[in-house]
């Protein structure tokens, strides 16, 4: 394919021609012009609105009846959530942050789980083959058998689930095996040996920030500055 150049365009980008002529309105189509990138499907641990904005905390859920449907969720700019009264502007830069993470399949604990009942989760432990190098001896331990590791996996409830099942299994993000039969990872809630339950709550996903010492990392200098000069005065 022949990309010809656009005579406007490039009587635009002269350096003689000052930036000012460069209109407004020719600005906005170009930018109208880059495809927005599709709108993820819900998954059955997080299904609408409400819960996504739950799970990633900083009180989000409190602005789910400003957004309509999943489809706005994904689609809505900064300045029209800021025109919803979704503030602050940290908020909104949150927002977008875990809308992309999401899009992107980058999700928190459980996130990833396929058996969802009422906002539940069912984890159980499985042993499937270990991903070492065929060949090389490996022996049993106290925790598993040999050629065998350990990896969390999502399961129907209140279901017998076979050996075979469990194994076909594949293991959730952010969840492992400590010891021989324990699960653990955030906001893990034990039932019985080698069985565990996630449900979703305020802030299950949440990155958490971080507090400011000495006033911050532009103040900081200067409050630290205050501090020697009223030391050596001591």
């Amino acid at each position: 394919m022949i990309i010809r150049p656009n005579p406007q365009l490039l009587q635009l980008l002269r350096p003689s021609v000052p930036a000012s002529s460069v209109s407004y309105q020719c600005v906005r189509q170009l930018h109208n012009r880059i495809p927005q990138r599709p709108v993820p499907q819900p998954t059955p641990f997080v299904p609408d609105v409400n819960t996504f904005l739950t799970v990633i905390g900083r009180k989000l859920s409190q602005h789910a009846a400003k957004i309509p449907t999943w489809e706005a969720l994904f689609s809505l700019s900064s300045e029209q959530l800021r025109e919803l009264g979704v503030e602050p502007a940290r908020s909104r830069r949150y927002l977008l942050h875990w809308r992309e993470k999401f899009r992107n399949g980058e999700y928190g604990v459980a996130g990833d789980a396929k058996h969802v009942k009422d906002g539940v989760a069912e984890v159980r432990i499985a042993e499937v083959p270990s991903k070492k190098t065929a060949g090389v001896a490996q022996l049993a331990t106290a925790t598993s058998s040999p050629g065998m590791r350990k990896v969390v996996v999502n399961v129907p409830q209140d279901v017998e689930v076979s050996e075979q099942v469990l194994r076909s299994g594949k293991p959730l993000q952010g969840l492992k095996v400590k010891g021989a039969r324990t699960i653990v990872g955030p906001y893990v809630e034990a039932v019985s040996d080698n069985v565990a339950r996630i449900a979703v709550r305020e802030g299950l996903w949440e990155e958490r920030r971080g507090h400011k010492v000495d006033g911050g990392e532009r103040r900081k200098a200067e409050v630290r500055a205050k501090r020697r000069a009223a030391e050596n005065k001591n």
